[in-house]
Parts: C-alpha cells; structure tokens; sequence
C-alpha cells in the first residue's frame, strides 16, 4: 500500500506555475481572454483590436481590426463564425473563425456591451451591456438582433448551460441572474449570499455548479439549480475572471493582485484551496485550454496612478508601452 502511494504521489502533476510569457504588440488596455480548445487558437481583447495566437506555437496567427474598446470574444464553430463586443462602439463584429476576415457588424442596441457568449441551445450572441442595464440577443447566423432583456443592475459575466439556459452576475446588487434563451426574459434572481461586486463566472455543468468570483476576495459556489449557496473558499485580491477545467475539477480565479488561486472540487459539496500560484500584478483575467489544462493570462507591467481627483476620484495605473504579455501556467 505504501509503495503504491508513493507510486501514485511521483506521477501525480506538481504545482502550478508560470512556464512562458509571449509578448503580443500594441498598447492599450485589455479584458477577456477566450480559448478555442478545437481549433487551438487563443483571443486576446486587446486596445482596438482582438489578437489571435496559436496555443501549440505561441505565436501572434492574426488580428480582428477595428474593434474599440473590446471586451470579449466567442465562437461559434457550427457557423464557422465568431464574435466581439465592442464597448465604445456599442456594436459586435462578426468575423470569420478561417480567416479572420471581418463579415459585418451589429448595432447591439444598448450601451458598453462587455461580457459575451453564444448559446448553442437557441443560436444566439449575447452581450451584456453594462451601461444600459440590458442584454442583446442576436441570431449567430443572420446577425440580426432578436431581442433584448431588461436586467435589473449591472451585468458583469454569464455562462450558457447548452441547454437554454444563461446565468449572469449581477455585480452592483451582488446577485445571480437565470435567464432563458429563447423567451429572452428572467426566470429567477438569486442573491449570493457573502459575496461582494461578483465579476468572474464559470460553470461545472455537469453538476451544475456555479463559480462566482467576488471583490471581496472570495470564491463561492452556487447552486445552478435553485441558487444558494454551497461554499465559499478565499481567494486572491481584484478577481476579475474564473475558469473551470471539467476534467480535473478544479476552478480558478485570476486576481489583479499577482495570483491565480486553484479551488479544487472535492465533491459538488466541498471544495478546498488546492494552491495559490503567482504570477504578475495586473494579471486579473484567464481562460482554460481544457485540452492541455494550461492556463492563460494576460497582464502588463503598470506604472503608478496619478492622484485623485474630483473629475477622477479612482484613477488607474498606466501601462508601460511594449510591456503587454500572455502568461502560460502548467504544470
């Protein structure tokens, strides 16, 4: 028995670490990164545009121009298409997932669309528009929008369950949000208990639970089914987004401070902090390559922010100009 263990624990994968950084050009800010694990291509919402990089090679394949103020990317494989929420623009660009070539553009009708995700269960785009308190569906193959949902705060990041159902962070009213699809309406809001400005978002669907990262410093799971609680685990300061790898079960959370925090599903009900990775101030993003359980994570090196002000009473850190990377953890 012991030496089976022993066995067992020199096989076992170690820690998590940073084992590349790739340097992408360009300035200005970024957010949500997307791992297309098919066709292993990683999109980096970066400035005006989205840069797309080969996860086997760690190269810079391409770009997705003319996309400013850019927070998110999804793809639809089954229409060969893919999609980006532009902020400033109040619009998504349609691209071609070959080639990259833009196709077109929609008018999302709200405003600063940010989070975004397809639904493979009503072939529809989402966005999530944080300014106007409301999301936009439109139809993935036509570019058409369908419809839109009133919410009842700001909306931060939502993951699709493919089976028509969508869950949202709520981040001012600290809530959960269940919504449908196809009706485009609310089915149930749930407040997370413990939690404080949900913004990172994941789902384990097949036991359908939820990962919510909190501001203050916390991971807590919820209930897809009914919305409460089931466990709360710390985590690292100025979360921004979360992961879930199904196949190992375990979840994490990238946080501003310089820190991926790995929760570990012990069973739907339990849960334990399996270790706290460091990595780089400002990495606060990440996405999952569940295909190579590697890690992403795009971070720069800051300069100091400037003092407040009465125009600007919470100013922001600078970027240093070709200081922009994407950090790879593996283990």
């Amino acid at each position: 028995m012991n030496a089976l263990f022993l066995l067992a624990s020199l096989l076992a994968p170690g820690p998590y670490h940073v084992v590349k950084r790739i340097s992408l050009p360009g300035e200005g800010g970024w957010d949500l990164l997307t791992v297309d694990a098919a066709a292993r291509r990683l999109y980096v919402t970066h400035g005006t545009r989205v840069q797309v990089v080969d996860i086997d090679r760690d190269s810079l394949v391409g770009e997705i121009p003319n996309t400013p103020g850019v927070h998110g990317t999804v793809v639809a494989p089954d229409l060969a298409r893919g999609y980006t929420s532009n902020g400033r623009a109040g619009a998504v660009t349609i691209f071609d997932l070959r080639t990259l070539a833009t196709l077109g553009t929609v008018d999302v009708k709200g405003e600063n669309p940010d989070a975004i995700i397809y639904d493979p269960a009503s072939l529809r785009v989402f966005t999530f528009n944080g300014r106007s308190h409301n999301a936009t569906a439109i139809d993935a193959a036509t570019g058409t929008v369908a419809g839109m949902i009133a919410l009842d705060g700001k909306p931060e990041f939502a993951v699709a369950d493919g089976a028509g159902e969508i869950y949202l962070n709520v981040e001012d009213k600290a809530e959960l949000a269940e919504l449908d699809s196809r009706g485009l309406k609310v089915l149930h809001t749930w407040p997370i208990a413990g939690c404080e400005e949900p913004s990172g978002l994941a789902l384990d669907r097949a036991h359908a639970r939820l990962f919510v990262g909190c501001g203050n410093a916390v991971m807590v799971v919820v209930d897809a089914r009914d919305g409460h609680v089931v466990a709360s685990e710390p985590i690292g300061k100025g979360v921004d987004a979360v992961a879930f790898d199904s196949s190992t079960g375990l979840a994490f959370s990238s946080n501003g401070e310089g820190s991926v925090t790995v929760v570990r599903e012990e069973t739907p009900d339990r849960y334990s902090v399996a270790e706290t990775v460091p990595t780089q101030r400002s990495a606060r993003t990440c996405a999952i390559d569940e295909r190579t359980h590697r890690l992403f994570l795009a971070a720069a090196d800051l300069t100091p922010a400037p003092p407040p002000s009465d125009s600007n009473p919470r100013p922001r850190p600078g970027i240093v100009p070709g200081s922009f990377v994407i950090l790879v953890l593996d283990r």
